[in-house]
């Protein structure tokens, strides 16, 4: 049987990001390993995905000496396991999940890009970093971005050789469990629980945004466009999300602003995205960089008007007045006047979602991507075999 080493920086992308894969993958009589940094997700994880799990203790940050140490351990690990394929997700496990499996000696090695940091960075960090994406490509046999417009700024930034590219199906890592994100599935203690953070006003306008609440989200202009905004006094801007003050940190000034304004509710993350997407009027997703932003196609199939930047990954999934509005990036006056907008215009909103919703099922359900994974992997290891 095949044996498939899946490997991310840490535990909650194995469980968000890449949902069922790992048990599909089983499903289909391989042999699964997944490997990422310890945390109270992974109990979790090996428990729906039915494999194996392994710690290794990678940082998010730029920690040398103790990389060179995460590098060394997965190296063991992966020479221990002999795997046919390791397939990574992440940055740091990408980088150093590619060179142990080259050094290793295993033939197929995949790396799926699902955002470039350096796209957001500035100064010399963004020189490092471009430099730690074209390393991480180099040692990689396959690379997949998982849209369309990533695997274009990859081309034109000369950051990895053509033919090394492939995006899986339409994009997106994981597509959307529309069983899920289902409007006639949800659970009223749940939806309950929500509206009770929310708490929000008979005819208050809810706009929600889903993410990390960091600086590269977007999250500072879209406070600073609701607060300026004529609708600030009839709606209520609901951030899903826990600051992270480590990377990308807010200003302190928005922090205190988010924390104490009044029409302004924070929640720590919730496995219950779908509840608050049921609540919410429109879903805005200011972000500076995406690869394919999984939250669009989850307010997609619950049918949620969209606004988001006129990023990568974001124009992947949503066209400018046909699917939902998109803003210049980091434009806070076009984001202020899409919010007042979407509160006047509520059934030109809907039309766009209605639309959405469509191409999402079309395209992006969960299992039709699963399938195409497995298929490229068989793909992969033929063209192996064939080569040898």
């Amino acid at each position: 049987m095949p044996k498939l080493i899946r490997i991310t920086t840490v535990p909650i992308s194995l469980k968000l990001l890449l949902a069922g894969q790992m048990k599909y993958m089983k499903e289909q009589g391989w042999d699964v390993l997944m490997v990422s940094a310890d945390g109270r997700e992974i109990p979790q994880v090996v428990r729906a995905e039915g494999a194996r799990h392994e710690v290794i203790p990678f940082t998010r940050k730029i920690t040398p000496f103790q990389d060179l140490k995460c590098l060394w351990r997965l190296y063991q690990l992966i020479k221990q396991e002999q795997p046919d394929i390791v397939h990574t997700h992440t940055p740091k496990a990408g980088l150093l999940g590619m060179i142990a499996a080259k050094f290793a000696g295993v033939k197929v090695r995949i790396h799926t890009l699902a955002g470039i940091p350096f796209m957001a960075a500035e100064g010399g960090k963004k020189g490092l970093l471009e430099k730690i994406e074209k390393l991480t490509y180099s040692y990689a046999t396959h690379v997949w971005p998982n849209s369309s417009g990533l695997k274009n700024f990859v081309i034109e930034n000369s950051l990895c050789p053509s033919e090394k590219l492939t995006v899986i199906g339409k994009g997106s890592s994981n597509g959307v469990d529309l069983e899920k994100f289902n409007r006639g599935v949800l659970k009223e203690n749940h939806l309950v629980a929500a509206t009770m953070r929310i708490l929000p006003g008979e005819d208050d306008f809810i706009i929600l945004s889903v993410g990390r609440l960091v600086k590269d989200k977007g999250i500072q202009e879209l406070v600073d466009a609701f607060l300026s905004s004529k609708i600030v006094g009839k709606s209520k801007l609901v951030l899903l999300g826990s600051f992270e003050q480590d990377l990308n940190p807010l200003d302190p000034e928005t922090i205190k602003i988010i924390t104490d304004h009044p029409r302004i509710v924070q929640i720590d993350w919730s496995d219950h995205v779908a509840h608050y997407l049921a609540l919410a009027d429109v879903l805005v997703h200011p972000s500076h960089r995406e690869g394919f932003p999984n939250v669009l196609l989850e307010a997609g199939a619950m049918e949620v008007p969209i606004i988001c930047s006129d990023i990568i990954g974001n124009t992947d999934v949503i066209s400018q007045q046909k699917t939902g509005l998109i803003f210049p990036v980091k434009n806070v006056e076009i984001l202020k006047e899409a919010m007042e907008f979407a509160y006047v215009k509520r059934d030109k909103m809907a039309e766009l979602a209605a639309k959405l919703y469509e191409e999402v099922c079309e395209n992006y359900e969960r299992i039709q991507v699963q399938n195409e994974i497995f298929a490229q992997y068989q793909l992969v290891l033929k063209e192996k075999d064939s080569a040898e």
